[in-house]
């Protein structure tokens, strides 16, 4: 069962809510498209939200059906720490695909977005007909990470501690002060931020706070994750078991997925298509919106005539 939300943070961007029922209420945005087209889902990453596609949303349902999901504890679809792991949101995306959208879709994933995608891509190929990776969650070469970054992974690894830091932070943060942090973390150039997303990532975290447990449905997401990552053999073995066409896309100056790891995927994978972009961060999407938006249009283009690869 499908109705309408009440919720309308998308509104600005003509992005409509739903809520469907996948044995717990599921929030979706649609930004509208051609029917007759293939159907594109985007899928965001830790601690995101539909609001992540905002900014391309109108112009990719240019073309075709655009749709943005909420994975279960994030954005306006509620989650346990049980339900908000990476294999239980592919188990999600999976229903989603195959019984709101329908027909084989073109999936869009950033970060731990993209992890869910790839691997609901090899489980189920039947149900994805392209993929697109925007600074996907993938393993780090080995070296030394982002300080700042591994200062905040390991809060979050450790039972207690990070449960105890996230409700401080809440409590102590305003919802603006939370996405400026998020900005920095994120972004290259901080400047570039839009601030009508701004606004409505604040309204959405305060719309946010009396969702349940969604400090525990948080930190499960984050520790799956970071289990995946730790031993990736199956993640990059499903990474190059992908007959899909591969769109990769990502920011040169992604301090949360270092582009030494993208460089590293494609090398492994030489039938992706690659797009590196300079002086951006871990969020193409928002930080340069355009440029995003035009390379996966004309990646799309050039799926459907054939010339990929």
């Amino acid at each position: 069962m499908t109705h309408e939300s009440e919720w309308s943070f998308a509104a600005p961007w003509h992005g409509k809510g739903f809520v469907t029922d996948l044995d717990g209420p599921v929030h979706w945005i649609d930004f509208g498209g051609p029917e007759d087209g293939t159907p594109l889902v985007f899928v965001h990453g830790l601690g995101g939200s539909h609001l992540n596609w905002a900014l391309i949303g109108e112009a990719m349902a240019r073309g075709r059906r655009t749709v943005a999901l909420d994975l279960r504890g994030f954005g306006l679809s509620p989650g346990t720490r049980q339900t908000t792991t990476v294999h239980a949101n592919v188990r999600l995306l999976d229903r989603f695909l195959r019984e709101v959208i329908g027909a084989p879709a073109i999936l869009v994933g950033n970060s731990m977005g993209g992890m869910v995608s790839v691997l609901q891509t090899h489980a189920a190929p039947e149900t994805v007909a392209a993929l697109v990776l925007v600074d996907p969650a993938l393993p780090v070469p080995r070296r030394l990470p982002d300080p700042g970054v591994a200062a905040t992974f390991l809060v979050y690894a450790a039972p207690g501690v990070g449960e105890f830091s996230m409700r401080t932070m809440q409590a102590r943060l305003a919802p603006a002060e939370v996405v400026d942090r998020i900005i920095k973390l994120c972004f290259a150039d901080p400047g570039r931020a839009d601030p009508r997303m701004l606004a409505a990532s604040a309204a959405l975290i305060e719309g946010r706070r009396p969702i349940p447990k969604k400090e525990e449905a948080f930190l499960g997401a984050a520790r799956s994750l970071m289990r995946v990552l730790v031993k990736p053999t199956n993640y990059i073995s499903a990474m190059g078991g992908i007959d899909a066409p591969v769109l990769l896309i990502h920011g040169e100056e992604d301090r949360l997925v270092p582009v030494a790891a993208a460089r590293k995927a494609s090398a492994a994978n030489p039938s992706w298509e690659t797009a590196f972009l300079p002086g951006v961060g871990h969020t193409p999407q928002l930080e340069a919106p355009e440029q995003t938006a035009q390379i996966i249009t004309e990646w799309l283009a050039r799926v459907r005539s054939g010339t990929t690869g």
